[in-house]
């Protein structure tokens, strides 16, 4: 009896608080590497978080805005755990049928300011709520613009529309990639990243690259060095982008994390040496996957006995494999975009999500269980909070004007969205949520304990 006593004194005084106890860290309210792991203020960092990309446009002053809907749907994660939030910080306006309107940047250097006081607008309510943002700044998909758009921009072909018919998505993918080498388009992008890293928040007065709000800048959704052979054929462009890209947003930002916002080997073409080779930099703070049950051809919605249990083996392999990556590159990793349809697929609000709450209940358990055992897991952010969203048209297809889900303009709006409604599935990210965020004081008393002991 005498020695359990003993023992819960130190858990006690460490629960009520870790800051002084690590004193060979260098204290920061920023959030840091160090040793394989996420740090801030002293203490390892750990997180559940998810995708919010339309942040900024709700919170701007324009047409797409609605700040009270920010605020309400900000303090409801909180309320269920959720502190870190993947969003969008760069669209340009694309001809695509299926892009996002209004856009970011309208043409090379003309911005929507209502747009960038949005984000502004959302790092302020962030702030105040002490939660975290990953902010990406490209993406490699046709929906917000993207690198398909700098490359018409600064090119002589028009970007071949995954929509029409007489385009694919092999054309748009390495079109897409072509980007890399786009050596126009890059000049250009550096100057739209210039402008955002350094842009004064008109709420807070701060810089964004004083901002400890921010975690980590991405260079891009889902980059992927392109499709099949031409992949192949210019690697060496991609890796090249991802270290010079990373390098300069350090050069102008010393105090945030850099990452790419990689897909992990499905968005490597399938390539072990190019997801690890792409991360291998020192510019590249920490490592990102997604898991695409759906997408990449596992899970049916309307075949949930018979293609959910695979699917779950599927995405345990895939799991456990991105973390042995981590280990070998001795970076913390996190699982930003996973999601599941609902059951039948549909997507209006108040269908059942039977299949996705147990899916998210494996997936928190596998990289909770991992983070608490030591492996290099930092987070993950599930795809995506809709919120108070909802889709308004029977072939749930977003128009402009519409209000946001969550779920990107060419897909249905609610297919995989998370609406506050769906409370089987609030409930199974709340118990998650709990779970990852109480193992900062959890994961620091166990060492420190460890230590007394030695």
């Amino acid at each position: 009896m005498i020695k359990r006593i003993l023992f819960l004194i130190p858990v006690i005084l460490i629960l009520q608080s870790c800051t002084g106890l690590i004193t060979k860290e260098k204290q920061s309210n920023f959030i840091r590497v160090d040793n394989g792991r996420f740090m801030l203020d002293g203490c390892p960092y750990f997180f559940s978080g998810t995708n919010f990309w339309h942040g900024c446009y709700l919170g701007s002053p324009g047409e797409t805005g609605d700040r009270e809907r920010l605020k309400r749907e900000l303090d409801f994660l909180l309320s269920i755990g959720v502190t870190n939030l993947r969003v969008l910080a760069a669209s340009e306006e694309s001809d695509i049928k299926n892009s996002l309107k209004p856009a970011i940047q309208k043409k090379p250097g003309d911005y929507d300011e209502g747009l960038l006081e949005g984000l502004d607008y959302l790092l302020s309510e962030m702030g105040k709520r002490k939660m975290h943002a990953v902010i990406f700044l490209n993406n490699y998909w046709e929906w917000s613009g993207g690198m398909a758009q700098y490359n018409s921009w600064f090119g002589d072909r028009e970007i071949p529309d995954p929509s029409d018919p007489q385009s694919s998505w092999n054309d748009f993918m390495n079109y897409s990639a072509s980007f890399y080498r786009n050596k126009e388009a890059n000049e250009y992008f550096r100057q739209f990243i210039a402008v955002i890293v350094t842009r004064v928040n008109k709420f807070t007065g701060v810089y964004y690259y004083e901002d400890p709000t921010i975690m980590a800048w991405q260079l891009a959704n889902e980059p992927r060095p392109g499709n099949g052979e031409p992949a192949d054929k210019y690697i060496d462009y991609y890796y090249a982008w991802i270290e010079s890209t990373a390098r300069f947003l350090h050069s102008i930002d010393p105090n945030h994390l850099v990452t790419t916002g990689n897909e992990g080997l499905m968005g490597s073409n399938g390539s072990e040496e190019y997801y690890i080779k792409a991360h291998e930099t020192q510019y590249i703070d920490y490592i990102t996957f997604h898991l695409w049950a759906k997408n990449w051809g596992w899970f049916d919605g309307s075949r949930i006995e018979e293609t959910f249990p695979q699917t779950v083996n599927n995405a345990i392999e895939y799991l456990n494999k991105h973390i042995e990556y981590a280990r070998l590159l001795k970076k913390p990793i996190t699982l930003e975009e996973f999601g599941m349809p609902r059951d039948g697929e549909l997507f209006l609000t108040g269908s059942p999500t039977t299949a996705r709450d147990k899916y998210y209940s494996a997936v928190f358990t596998l990289l909770s269980d991992s983070a608490a055992a030591g492996a290099p897991v930092g987070g993950w952010n599930f795809w995506t909070w809709g919120g108070e969203g909802k889709a308004l048209h029977d072939d749930g297809k977003w128009r402009k004007g519409d209000p946001f889900t969550g779920d990107p303009p060419q897909e249905a709006q609610g297919l995989n969205s998370v609406f506050e409604s769906d409370e089987s599935t609030i409930k199974v990210i709340k118990y998650f949520s709990d779970k990852m965020n109480s193992l900062r004081k959890i994961k620091l008393a166990s060492e420190t304990i460890a230590q007394q002991n030695e």
